[in-house]
This record gives C-alpha cells, sequence and structure tokens, in this order.
C-alpha cells in the first residue's frame, strides 16, 4: 500500500467522524494559533522597532537622570535621589568635550494648546526645548522654512519650529512660516515646519513645537532636569564618544573617583539590546503557552485514535483476515494521526500568522511572514501526531484477528 493510499484512508476516517475530528482539530489549531500568533507579533514589533531606530542617527548617544528602558525590578528611589542635569552641566560638556559634536538639550517642558489667530489646538502638544542640533539628533528634516541658528539660541530668541501635525492643525491653506503663534500667551514666530515622520506604537511624532532651550531656561529656570544628546561623529566613534563623556560628566558633576556613575549613557545599540530581551520574554510566554495546548491536544489525539481503534476492531479483524500486515496496519492509524495533527496545524498557522499581523496594520509597519515558524510548526505537528499516535496505532496492529472479526 503506498503513502498516498495510506492518506486517503487517514482521510476517509477523519470525515467520517467529523464531531470527534472537528474538537480535536479545534485544539490542535488553538495551541499552534497561539505560538504562530505571538511570534508573528513579536517578529512584527522587532521589525517595527528597529525601522525607528534606523530613522535616528546610528551614533546618537542620550545622557539622561534615569535609564531610557528598564527591564525587570528597578530601585526608582536610587535614580530619584541622582541630582539633576542642568543645562549648564550640558554647556560644560559641550565646551569641554573633543570627540562628541552636536552637543543639545532634549526636554519636554509643558504639554499645552497652541493658537494662531482664531485657531486651536488640543491641548496635547509637546514643547520643547532644544538648539540648532535638535532636528538632526532626532531625524527631523526640515520642509518649509531653516533650522535654529547659533544666534537664535544665544539671544534667546522667540522663534519656534513645528511639527507637521501642529502646522495642518493651525495653516490649513496658509503658509506657516513667519506667522506668529502664541502659547501659554507668549508669541513665537515659525521659522520653520518639519516634514511628517507619522507613529510609533499608535502615538504621533509630529504634534511638538521647538523653541530655542535658551527660551524655556528664562521661563522655567537653568536647573530644571534636561537629558543631552551628543552625535559621536561617526558609528565607530560611539565608544571613544562615550567614554569621554563619561569622564567628563564625571568630573563636572564631581562623582567620586570609587562611586558608580549618577547618570544613563544610551545608544540605539543598547536599546535595541534591551529591546531583545523583551521580545525574548514574549517568544518564551508564547511557547509556553501554546505548548501546554498542544500538550493536551496531543492527549486528545491519543484519546480519539484509541476509541478509533475500539470502534474499527472488527473492520481491522476484516483487513488481517485478508493478508494485512502489522506494518500496514500501523501506518494506517499513525497517518490518521499525523493528518489531524497536520491540518489542525495549518489552520493554526494561517490564523496565527493574520492574527500577528493586525500588529503590523495597526502600526502601520511592513506585513512578516513567519516562514520559519511556520515550518517549525509543519515539523512539531509530524512529531506530536507520531509521539501521541504511535500507542493506539500499535495496539490496533496486535489486535488478534479471530478475536476482532468476533468483535460486536
Amino acid at each position: 500500500m503506498n503513502i498516498f493510499e495510506v492518506f486517503r484512508q487517514a482521510i476517509d476516517s477523519i470525515r467520517a467522524n467529523k464531531l470527534r475530528s472537528s474538537l480535536t482539530l479545534l485544539a490542535i489549531s488553538v495551541g499552534v494559533f497561539a505560538i504562530i500568533s505571538a511570534n508573528t507579533a513579536v517578529m512584527v514589533l522587532d521589525s517595527y522597532f528597529k525601522d525607528t531606530l534606523s530613522l535616528m542617527g546610528g551614533d546618537v548617544i542620550t545622557v539622561s537622570k534615569t535609564p531610557a528602558i528598564s527591564m525587570g525590578p528597578t530601585d526608582w528611589e536610587l535614580y530619584r535621589n541622582r541630582p539633576d542635569i542642568t543645562i549648564a552641566q550640558m554647556e560644560d560638556l559641550q565646551n569641554l568635550s573633543r570627540t562628541a559634536t552636536e552637543v543639545g538639550p532634549n526636554r519636554q517642558y509643558r504639554t499645552t494648546r497652541v493658537t494662531y489667530a482664531d485657531q486651536e489646538t488640543e491641548p496635547n502638544i509637546g514643547i520643547r526645548g532644544g538648539n540648532q542640533y535638535y532636528l538632526s539628533s532626532n531625524a527631523y528634516n526640515i520642509e518649509e522654512g531653516r533650522n535654529f541658528l547659533p544666534e537664535d539660541i544665544d539671544y534667546a530668541r522667540s522663534v519656534a519650529i513645528i511639527g507637521a501635525d501642529v502646522a495642518s492643525a493651525l495653516f490649513e491653506g496658509t503658509e506657516p512660516v513667519g506667522k506668529q503663534i502664541r502659547i501659554e500667551g507668549r508669541r513665537y514666530t515659525v521659522i520653520g515646519v518639519t516634514e511628517a515622520k507619522g507613529n510609533v506604537f499608535g502615538n504621533t511624532l509630529d504634534r511638538f513645537v521647538v523653541v530655542p532651550y535658551s527660551v524655556m531656561a528664562g521661563l522655567y529656570g537653568r536647573n530644571q532636569n534636561i537629558g543631552i544628546q551628543v552625535r559621536a561623529g561617526s558609528v565607530e566613534n560611539i565608544s571613544q564618544a562615550i567614554d569621554e563623556i563619561t569622564g567628563v560628566l564625571r568630573a563636572i558633576r564631581k562623582v567620586d573617583p570609587a562611586a558608580p556613575n549618577d547618570f544613563e549613557v544610551t545608544t540605539n545599540e543598547s536599546l535595541s539590546g534591551a529591546f531583545d530581551q523583551f521580545t525574548g520574554v514574549l517568544y518564551v510566554i508564547g511557547f509556553v503557552i501554546g505548548g501546554i495546548v498542544l500538550l493536551g491536544a496531543g492527549i486528545g489525539v491519543m484519546n480519539i485514535m484509541l476509541v478509533s481503534v475500539s470502534e474499527r476492531t472488527r473492520e481491522i479483524g476484516v483487513r488481517k483476515a485478508v493478508g494485512a500486515t502489522k506494518k500496514a496496519i500501523v501506518s494506517q492509524f499513525l497517518m490518521e494521526s499525523i493528518a489531524i495533527c497536520q491540518i489542525g496545524g495549518v489552520i493554526g498557522i494561517i490564523f496565527g500568522a493574520a492574527l500577528g499581523n493586525a500588529a503590523a496594520l495597526w502600526l502601520e509597519s511592513s506585513i512578516v511572514i513567519p516562514w520559519a515558524s511556520a515550518v517549525g510548526g509543519i515539523v512539531g505537528m509530524t512529531i506530536i501526531g507520531v509521539a501521541f499516535g504511535v500507542y493506539p496505532a500499535f495496539k490496533a496492529a496486535q489486535l488478534d484477528p479471530i478475536e476482532s472479526l468476533r468483535y460486536e
């Protein structure tokens, strides 16, 4: 008997017991669905995160008071007790550093409304302080107008660069450059509009206004905690730049030589490493949940095959009486077990990949096809089919033909 004939008989047997087979298929499909959907969603997040990081220069270094990303238990009390990073410290770093270039602050001071004439935004516009390096360090490009000049920072001019969302909300059909907007009663002249960058995890990157940090320092004080963004000049210089920045900042902040740093230095690479840890946890969770479900489904497969052997005892006796070998009996029942697992696996893979890619549609990211997981699912279902089908198949092959023919 060839494999195609065995497979056809297996399918006929599955179709003859639709309800029982459907319940077993459902259990298998749910297990595979859990694993594939989790893997696909993680692949989408990983792809999206790396695409987002690639928008920023690979040589951007960020200095902050607290970690940019924290995994596991964190002693936030320790971080809160650290002294703030101030504008004066940033300016000292800018003057003392020889390796780092394009040093600038990164601080959002307020979230409020912005108005122009009789137009007004929602109270969700981030008001940030920056200098002439802010846009390049955060991967923004000027679409209209110009960037800040050093003189705008030095003389604390009341000028502003607005994001694409702010421009569309206030200046529909009107040229924004040169117009005056009001933020909490103060007037700022728009000198530039940035190109739209879209959303990250459902949050827009274009709802902001940047004004010279010297203006914000005059309003909120120079001792407000800020982040510092630095460019190393090239990816190859990152390690050297980090060493220099760390040494200079420790001197500026008067950190004891025996004490650890009281600030955090972050790069795109370190952010990517932290995210890889997070996605690794998600992978494990998906496999554990799916594995538990598949274990139950495998037991269900064994149960349905044992019931099938019991119900078809007379059929097995007839086949043995006309010359069927033990190998043929084992092949038939083992193929039925594998067929149930494979059909359920394919259903789970299709629906799991579809649900996982729903995250891609929501994030407006590229669709991913989990080929490795799909192939692994097919192989895994074959193994489960064999592992949980071998005992019922062996039991069927061992039946005595005379006793089987007498079975009622």
